[in-house]
């Protein structure tokens, strides 16, 4: 199986000097709940840095992270639900899941969504990953899987278990049989697409804190408004790894959800340059 570099990222969007507002992504992020407060915020932490508008949607009852969003990103806007139809049509990207628990309201509103809009790019995470029907994935829609919750998924779609098959194999399958991208998270991430398989390789101790599952499906999410899906999740992953890993040898696993957004941007500006050949993306006297 053949592990990512950064050769594998050489068609990735980079924003044109001359580009305007918008032309760089518009991102819709459902999420949140009266649990989990934090972790849509950390997704919206994250995506601010590389789309150019991030809408967010969140229970009515999580006042408080809404208010935060407010904060967080003074020019995106924070939408009611009722406004969810406008936003999902015009924006790039729709993230779902982050922070949403497992209950009738977050199974109801998902399946609703996918099956209203099959022709959005979707990424799909966490709560909303765990209570979707399977039979409304829609195509080449990005699915954010640890290994509990593919499992859980494979169990839902009654596809077959041989023994002999690798977990780059089931991988594969489920994301052939669902014309859709699959990243399993893990000590290594496997990617598919149902045709390629990726291995990703990297991470650390510090990343299995409360969080980082949040921020790199904020990270796929805003890279899959301008990018392949498959290119997207690839992408994501392996810059989240190596912003952990860049964190690692700074303080060890001594690092949170929040350290981890903030070092992507870096790591991501690293990448981007190697890409481009370039010591600095843009002349001063290009701005």
């Amino acid at each position: 199986m053949k592990t990512v570099t950064t050769d594998d990222l050489k068609k990735l969007y980079i924003p044109l000097r001359n580009s305007h507002k918008g032309q760089n992504g518009r991102l819709l992020i459902i999420g949140g709940s009266h649990l989990f407060h934090a972790a849509s915020l950390w997704a919206l932490t994250v995506a601010s840095r590389i789309v150019d508008l991030v809408h967010y949607s969140s229970v009515l009852e999580n006042n408080e992270v809404v208010q935060k969003a407010k904060e967080e990103f003074r020019n995106g806007i924070v939408v009611r639900r009722e406004e969810l139809d406008a936003y999902i049509e015009e924006d790039d990207c729709i993230l779902i899941g982050p922070g949403m628990i497992r209950d009738n309201e977050t199974e109801t509103l998902t399946n609703f969504l996918l099956k209203k809009y099959p022709h959005k790019q979707w990424v799909i995470d966490a709560g909303s990953l765990q209570m979707m029907d399977v039979s409304l994935i829609p195509k080449n829609a990005i699915l954010t899987p640890h290994h509990g919750e593919f499992q859980l998924l494979r169990s839902k779609s009654q596809i077959p278990n041989p023994n002999d098959q690798t977990e780059e194999d089931k991988v594969k399958i489920f994301a052939k049989q669902f014309h859709c991208v699959v990243l399993m998270k893990g000590e290594k991430d496997i990617a598919s697409n149902g045709e390629e398989v990726r291995i990703v390789a990297g991470g650390n101790a510090g990343m299995t804190k409360g969080g980082t599952g949040d921020v790199l499906a904020g990270l796929i999410a805003a890279l899959a408004c301008k990018n392949d899906p498959f290119l997207a999740t690839i992408t994501g992953s392996f810059i989240n790894k190596r912003a952990g890993d860049a964190l690692y040898e700074k303080v060890g696993p001594y690092f949170n959800a929040t350290d981890l957004a903030n070092e992507i941007p870096r790591i991501m500006y690293e990448v981007v340059k190697k890409l481009s050949g370039k010591d600095e993306l843009y002349a001063r006297s290009d701005r």
